[in-house]
């Protein structure tokens, strides 16, 4: 009965999952002449990969920069999620939530361009600066590893927001009531309950974060 029951979720993960991998895989290890994919088996495409320095900076990267928006995303994500969770009355809880998720409405194309907007030369943050008297001439940002993480931050920190609020928002109150009887201070509650009480939705969220980053940068 067990199996049964898993049957149709593995048949799923297996046809949509498992044999692409594997096909893509086999792929690989194949090499192609003239435009068209020769029927014999090496690891030649993998050795070029490694002797070319090009190939191995743009996966160092790739990497770093998906390393340092996944760090960023869930240090910006958690207090988001947890005001939504906590602060935010429940009647208001689900229009916080629809505001949260608004980027996932628009494409990589729309959000790019109205981060050059903000970060361009002629852009609401230069122009804001130049005002001020900070700089006299307009800083390059727009064309800057910088400005690739702050719209990749832009963007996952929501998704890593409605994995964490799904966790946070399943703990009983009577945990916090609990450790506070006891002494607990509020960072001691948090550090020792409600964190690693969280953590899972952390980590779900900061793997779909790094695969998802890497893959569109």
């Amino acid at each position: 009965t067990g199996w049964g029951l898993l049957a149709p979720a593995l048949l799923w993960i297996i046809a949509f999952f498992a044999a692409p991998l594997a096909l893509m895989v086999a792929v690989s290890l194949r090499s192609r002449e003239k435009g068209k994919i020769v029927q014999t088996w090496d690891l030649g495409n993998y050795a070029n990969f490694l002797e070319n320095s090009y190939f191995l900076e743009g996966l160092w990267n790739s990497l770093e920069i998906t390393a340092l928006v996944t760090v960023l995303s869930v240090l910006l994500a958690y207090p988001l999620a947890w005001m939504i969770a906590t602060e935010v009355p429940a009647r208001f809880r689900r229009l916080a939530l629809m505001l949260a998720i608004l980027p996932f409405w628009t494409s990589y194309v729309v959000r790019s361009y109205s981060w050059l907007l903000v970060l361009g030369k002629g852009g609401v943050v230069n122009q804001a600066l130049m005002w001020s008297g900070a700089i006299a001439d307009p800083l390059e940002i727009a064309s800057t590893r910088a400005a690739t993480v702050i719209g990749f931050v832009h963007f996952f920190t929501m998704l890593l927001t409605l994995t964490i609020y799904a966790n946070l928002v399943q703990l009983p109150q009577n945990y916090a009531r609990a450790a506070a009887d006891l002494g607990a201070s509020r960072f001691q509650t948090f550090r020792h309950i409600i964190l690693p009480l969280t953590l899972p939705g952390i980590m779900v969220g900061a793997f779909l974060t790094f695969v998802l980053c890497i893959g569109a940068y």
